[in-house]
């Protein structure tokens, strides 16, 4: 960890939680933050859903909520970022405290539920970025929502003109009865609407703008099967795999362990990458997965594609190894491309699915 990271963590450790991330988002809109991305490296770069990526790395949704810092963000490395997650209506979230930093683990247990200050205000700021920011646009449903499914449908319109991709957040498990759209049916629901909008906006602007599903990592096998299925039934971009847990399986800090909400972090490395590769054994290689949960090094990052990924996010371990992480992750896997003799990052892919895929849930 260097020294800005060092002392940049102490700094904010000083402060709860929410408080710390607000004054991170405040650090990066005032250009406190020093950008050090890592050289453009033409083995890292990936064309997925017909999106090009300078490198496999993102920022996953849950930090940018409201679209302040996209592009501050993409400064630090980040081959693309994913703001939200947004609903039609603002809305406050569940009552605080309710970010948890389990500092033994290097884990974070939240129960935001979906806190932001809704679509409006995110597309003002989505408009005046850049259009070749790589910016993806995390949609969900208000906690009071009388039609779920509508508000998905809502986040489609109402961003196609400025997201760069989708992503449909149905595994948040902070939001009552939303981890239920994961069922078959409702899923098949959820997909027909949804993408039926995309079908309507792409007609209207001439563009397609890819969707991609993000699942939970607490499925049963039965789960996984029928996931698979409908995302395979629909012209469905791809996955994101996965959300945060329920589990507190090995954790150290047992007193935060008892915290509601979902965890993130290291801990969550090896379920979400056994969930990972196990999608990508029953959807076959052609449709794309983004790969979460616990990446923290460029060793991590590189074992999320050898496990089936084409691209990989972190949020929860930046919050422990500060704002330098993306580089060092980005410049680390071009050091992995030299050692392994690789023409791409690419051709880790799948190289070690079944040996995560044949490990039990």
């Amino acid at each position: 960890m260097s020294l800005l990271s060092t002392l940049g963590r102490k700094g904010l450790f000083l402060f709860d939680p929410e408080t710390a991330h607000g004054l991170s988002i405040a650090a990066l809109k005032a250009g406190l933050v020093t950008a050090c991305p890592a050289k453009a490296d033409p083995r890292l770069a990936q064309t997925v859903a017909g999106l090009a990526f300078p490198n496999p790395l993102g920022m996953a949704a849950g930090y940018d909520k409201n679209a302040e810092v996209p592009e501050v963000l993409l400064r630090l490395g980040f081959g693309f970022t994913e703001i939200g997650t947004v609903t039609p209506r603002p809305q406050e979230g569940n009552p605080k405290p309710r970010i948890f930093r389990l500092v033994q683990d290097d884990a974070v247990i939240n129960r935001l539920g979906f806190n932001n200050a809704g679509h409006a205000a995110a597309l003002d700021r989505l408009k005046a970025c850049r259009r070749d920011a790589l910016i993806g646009v995390n949609i969900g449903a208000n906690k009071d929502s009388a039609d779920r499914i509508a508000d998905y449908v809502a986040g489609i319109r109402t961003f196609y003109d400025v997201a760069h991709y989708f992503t449909a957040n149905i595994s948040s498990p902070n939001t009552p009865g939303l981890r239920d759209l994961q069922a078959k049916e409702s899923l098949h629901a959820l997909l027909s609407a949804v993408l039926a909008a995309r079908a309507e906006e792409a007609a209207r602007c001439g563009r397609h703008v890819p969707v991609f599903l993000k699942i939970a990592p607490d499925l049963t096998e039965e789960g996984l099967d029928d996931i698979a299925e409908v995302a395979l039934a629909h012209p469905l971009d791809g996955l994101i795999v996965s959300n945060t847990t329920l589990s507190r399986e090995g954790l150290g800090d047992t007193r935060q362990a008892g915290e509601a909400g979902g965890l993130s972090g290291k801990p969550l490395f090896e379920k979400s990458t056994v969930v990972l590769a196990k999608m990508r054994r029953r959807v076959g290689e052609s449709l794309p997965i983004i790969g979460v949960g616990g990446v923290s090094s460029a060793e991590t990052a590189a074992e999320k594609i050898r496990a089936g990924a084409n691209l990989v996010q972190l949020y929860s371990c930046m919050v422990y190894a500060g704002p330098t992480l993306p580089g060092e992750i980005v410049k680390g896997l071009s050091r992995i491309c030299d050692r392994e003799q690789i023409a791409s990052i690419s051709a880790l892919r799948g190289t070690r699915t079944a040996h995560w895929a044949d490990r039990s849930l």
